[in-house]
C-alpha cells in the first residue's frame, strides 16, 4: 500500500507566524517515513474544492525553513465556510473525490474558530463515508479567542506590535501636545473579544502612562464617562492616547462602526471606529486629534515577532503531524500554560467539537473597574506572550522574505465551480 499524503490548508486571516506553523508541519512530515507527499491547498479550502494542490516536494529544505521568518500565507488563505453537511452535499462530496484522487490520509486545517468548525465537519463527513482520513485542526488567530488553548499562535506578535506602536506614537503625541495634537486614537481588530485592545495596555507600566484609555468590546461604550476621562488626561498630562477595538458597542449592543455589510463568514463588516471616536472628541471637547487604523499591519508585522509566539506557532504545526500519525482524529494541538514567571508552556490536545464556534472573551477581571484599562492579572497573562525578539534576516535594508513557487500538481478530476 502506498504512503498516505498530507493536505495542509491555511484559512481565515493570516498572521505573522502562520508560515512558521506550515514550516513545522512540512518539516515534521519530511522526517517521517510513513508520509508520502505534503500538499498545500492554494487559497485554503477553495483550493481543495478546485483541486488546486501545491506539491511541496518542489520546495527545498532551505525554502521551507525560510517560512519561519516570512509573514502572510505561503499557500494562500480564504474566507469560505463549509456549513451544513446536508445543504452543501456537493461541496462535501467533492472533498471526498479530491481526497481519494490524491491519496490524502491526513487533513490539517490551520485556522481560527470558524476553521475549527470546518475541520470538525470534514472529520464528520469522512467518518460518515468510511473514508480513512484523519482530520486535525491547527490553531491560529490574532484575535486570541479560541477556547481551551492558553493563547493562539499569531496573537503574541500582534500584541507586541500594538504595544510597541502605542508606546512610540504616544511619545510623538506627548512631544507635540502643547501646541498641536492632544488626542491620539489607535483602532485595533477584535470583533467581540478585547485581547488585542488589552495588549495595547502593555505600553504603559501604570495607569498614568499611555494608553490612558482602552475601549473594549466587552464594556458598553459610555460616551460621558469616556469624554470625562479624555478631559482628565489632557488636563493632567497634556495629551491622551486611546486604544479602541473595532468591536466596541453602545449600551444597546450596536457596533459603533457597523458598515452594514457582512464578510464571507456572515459577520458584520467593521472598520472605522477610530474616526467615530475622533468625531465624538472633536464635537464635545474641540481637541485636535489624529487616529490610525492598524488593520493588516497588526497581523503582518513579522519584523517585530515575539520569540514566544514564533516557537509556539512552529510547535503546533509539528504536533499536528504527530497527532495525525497517532490517529487522533478530530483533535487540535493547543497551548497549555504551566507557569507565569518564569513562563512555561507545553502542547496539549483538545477535541475539535469543543473548539468549534466558541469565542473566548477577555475576562472581566482583566479589565479595571472603570472599564478603561487592564489589571495586573491581565498584565501577568499578556507579558510572557510578547517576550523575546525573533528578527527576520535583512537584505538591502529590508526584511528578506520568501515567496514559494505555487506550481500546481496535475489535476485528476473534472472542474468544480464554487
Amino acid at each position: 500500500m502506498s504512503k498516505k499524503n498530507v493536505l495542509y490548508c491555511q484559512s481565515g486571516g493570516v498572521t505573522a507566524v502562520i508560515n512558521a506553523t506550515a514550516c513545522g508541519v512540512i518539516e515534521a512530515a519530511r522526517q517521517n517515513e510513513k508520509i508520502g507527499t505534503v500538499f498545500g491547498a492554494k487559497n485554503g479550502i477553495i483550493g481543495v474544492l478546485r483541486e488546486q494542490l501545491i506539491d511541496t516536494q518542489q520546495h527545498s529544505d532551505t525554502d521551507i525553513a525560510a517560512l519561519r521568518h516570512t509573514p502572510g500565507g505561503a499557500f494562500g488563505s480564504c474566507r469560505f465556510k463549509l456549513k451544513d453537511l446536508e445543504k452543501q452535499k456537493a461541496e462535501y462530496n467533492r472533498l471526498i473525490e479530491v481526497f481519494k484522487a490524491h491519496n490524502i490520509g491526513y487533513f490539517l486545517y490551520n485556522g481560527g474558530g470558524d476553521s475549527s468548525d470546518t475541520a470538525f465537519k470534514v472529520s464528520q463527513m469522512a467518518k460518515a463515508h468510511g473514508l480513512d482520513v484523519i482530520c486535525i485542526g491547527v490553531p491560529k488567530t490574532i484575535d486570541n479567542d479560541l477556547p481551551i488553548t492558553d493563547t493562539c499562535p499569531g496573537f503574541g506578535t500582534t500584541a507586541k506590535y500594538i504595544a510597541t506602536s502605542m508606546m512610540e506614537a504616544s511619545l510623538d503625541v506627548e512631544s507635540m501636545a502643547e501646541s498641536s495634537t492632544k488626542v491620539f486614537i489607535m483602532e485595533v481588530m477584535g470583533r467581540h473579544a478585547g485581547w488585542i485592545a488589552a495588549a495595547g495596555g502593555l505600553a504603559g507600566a501604570n495607569p498614568n502612562e499611555p494608553p490612558q484609555i482602552i475601549l473594549f468590546p466587552e464594556i458598553p461604550f459610555d460616551q460621558d464617562a469616556f469624554l470625562s476621562r479624555v478631559k482628565w488626561s489632557v488636563e493632567s498630562h497634556g495629551y491622551c492616547s486611546v486604544v479602541v477595538s473595532e468591536g466596541v458597542r453602545n449600551a444597546e449592543g450596536q457596533f459603533l462602526a457597523d458598515a452594514g455589510t457582512k464578510d464571507a463568514f456572515g459577520h458584520a463588516q467593521l472598520g472605522g471606529v477610530a474616526a467615530v471616536i475622533a468625531q465624538i472628541v472633536r464635537d464635545a471637547l474641540g481637541y485636535k486629534y489624529h487616529y490610525a487604523i492598524s488593520d493588516y499591519l497588526q497581523r503582518s508585522a513579522r519584523h517585530l515577532a515575539s520569540q514566544t509566539d514564533l516557537e509556539q506557532a512552529y510547535a503546533v504545526g509539528k504536533k499536528a503531524v504527530e497527532l495525525a500519525l497517532a490517529g487522533k482524529n478530530s483533535t487540535m494541538p493547543v497551548i497549555k500554560r504551566l507557569n507565569d514567571l518564569p513562563y512555561q508552556w507545553e502542547i496539549a490536545t483538545a477535541e475539535l467539537k469543543d473548539m468549534a464556534n466558541v469565542e473566548k472573551m477577555l475576562p472581566r477581571e482583566y479589565i479595571t473597574d472603570d472599564g478603561f484599562g487592564i489589571t495586573e492579572a491581565c498584565r501577568r497573562y499578556l507579558q510572557p506572550l510578547i517576550e523575546g525578539e525573533a528578527f527576520p534576516p535583512f537584505k538591502n535594508g529590508l526584511p528578506h522574505y520568501i515567496r514559494l513557487s505555487q506550481r500546481l500538481t496535475e489535476k485528476k478530476l473534472p472542474p468544480f465551480d464554487i
